[in-house]
This record gives structure tokens, sequence and C-alpha cells, in this order.
């Protein structure tokens, strides 16, 4: 569905640095990673607003680039960025925007904005910034994409919407033929939502595949500081506490008996991999 093939593009401060993971049909992944790692950046080549220098992006086997407008036609994107037109209504803004998709309906459209609790009379401006997300998620829905991309909207929806959020993403990819690729920070979300998880940081791409197997790569452990320094190249990082020293480890063969050890969470992997080599 969603294939990223060395993914690399340089800008004067920053590179993200040669990107590669698949999203299968029927999967949603979770994108994470701390502010300025990439994921932006990434999600904009995703969706055809910026062009990699090097490596490609093929989804539903369409290349993204500006001579394959196909792509776009697939992919629903819903960014943290305001694209749509202040003085419009909201009905107005997708008949404007929605004449750029073949398989547009303002039917659909007009439904879902009524599903969202949004008025289609109101200006876009007089919308919150949650309704704002709420339309967007509308109009991406609208025009039947294959391929979802969404740019940590779900901090900006009430707890009612989120949940309504959840069954949306699932029922999106029921079928086993569309995906999702979901941008977020808050890691509770990447737990609940994701059957794969992609983790950047600084660039690089630290952490991909599905989710219960990239979990299982890693143990955190707690207890000894000086146990802990015993597994050498295999500690990521180390937290130090009052109540004594937790890591995230590489492998599950060969830990100390003398150290608690557990599966780690999203939150975890995401919090050690963000403190390694600090």
């Amino acid at each position: 569905m969603l294939k990223v093939n060395s993914v690399t593009k340089n800008f004067a401060a920053f590179r993200l640095d040669d990107i590669s993971f698949e999203i299968p049909p029927g999967y949603i992944c979770g994108l994470i990673g701390e502010n300025g790692s990439g994921k932006t950046t990434l999600i904009r080549i995703i969706c055809g607003l910026y062009e990699p220098t090097s490596g490609s992006v093929a989804i539903d086997g369409d290349i993204t680039d500006e001579e394959h407008v196909s792509a776009r036609q697939k992919t629903g994107v819903v960014l943290n960025t305001d694209i749509f037109d202040d003085f419009l209504t909201l009905e107005a803004n997708g008949r404007r925007f929605g004449k750029y998709y073949q398989k547009y309906s303002h039917e659909k459209l007009l439904e879902y904005i009524s599903e969202f609790g949004l008025d289609p009379k109101n200006k876009y401006a007089e919308n919150s910034k949650g309704e704002k997300l709420k339309f967007a998620l509308a109009f991406a829905l609208s025009y039947d994409p294959v391929l979802l991309v969404l740019d940590e909207p779900a901090a900006n929806f009430d707890p009612e919407f989120r949940e309504k959020f959840n069954r949306i993403l699932r029922e999106f990819t029921a079928s086993g033929e569309k995906s999702v690729l979901l941008s977020t920070h808050i890691m509770s979300d990447a737990e609940q939502f994701s059957d794969y998880l992609l983790m950047l940081r600084k660039g690089k791409q630290v952490l991909f595949g599905d989710i219960e197997t990239v979990r299982s790569r890693y143990r955190m452990v707690s207890g000894n500081i000086n146990v802990i320094k015993n597994l050498k190249d295999r500690v990521i990082s180390v937290e130090q506490g009052e109540l004594g020293c937790r890591a995230l480890v590489r492998g599950r063969e060969n830990i100390s008996e003398f150290l608690d050890q557990w599966e780690p969470s999203v939150e975890e992997l995401m919090c050690f991999f963000s403190r390694e080599g600090k």
C-alpha cells in the first residue's frame, strides 16, 4: 500500500536520512518521534508537498511526484496547518477543493460534517482548531482514498470524538484494502491505534515493524546500576532516580536474575530511545 524506499531530504540545517518502510493494506502505522525528528517532513514527502532529494514513495503502486497525480488522488491528508479558505463556509470549501479529486462526493462530505457535529454553513475561520481538523478529516474521507495520512490530529479532539476517531480508523482499514499513517506524540494513541510502529530520531529511522515484534526485541530492566552496566552495548539508555535505575536494553536473553524486567510500552520505547547517546 505505502512503500517508502531510501528517502532522503536535505535542508540547510536538517537531513531526513535514508528512510525505508512499507505498510501493507489493512493496517495502521503509528509514526512517533520527538519534535524535530522529521515526522512532518516525511509526511509532506509522502503527500507530494516536498520532493525527496533521493529515494521514492509509492502509494498503491503509484509514485508520488509531480508527474504522477494519481497517487495524490488516492491519499487523504489531515495536516496540522490550514489548507482551506478562511472566508468560505465548510460546504463551499468542500465544493472548491473537491473538484480536484475524481472520487469526491459532496453528499459524503455533508454526511461526515453532520456526524462530526459541524455546521456546514459556518465559515472555516469561525471553527476551533479541533473543528478544523474534524473538517479536514471529513474532506479527506469524502473522496474515498486508499491511504490516510494524519499529522497529529488527535491531540485537538475532545474525548468523545477521540472514541469516534478510533472507530473511523478501524472501519477505514477493516476491508483489508486501505491503510493509515498516523503521526502522534500521544503514546497511548500509538499503542491503542497502531498495528505497526515507525520511530524517527534526528532525521533517522530508529524503529520499524509490527508493534508486537518491535516491543519483543527489547526489555525494560530495573535494579542496581552496576548490574545494568554489565549488559554493556545492549543498553540503549539509562534513567537514574531516587528509587534506583531503569534501562531499555536490546534482546531478551541473558539478563541477570538480580534485575526486574518487562516488555516495554510504546511510551518507554520512545522515552529511552530519545535519550540514546545523551
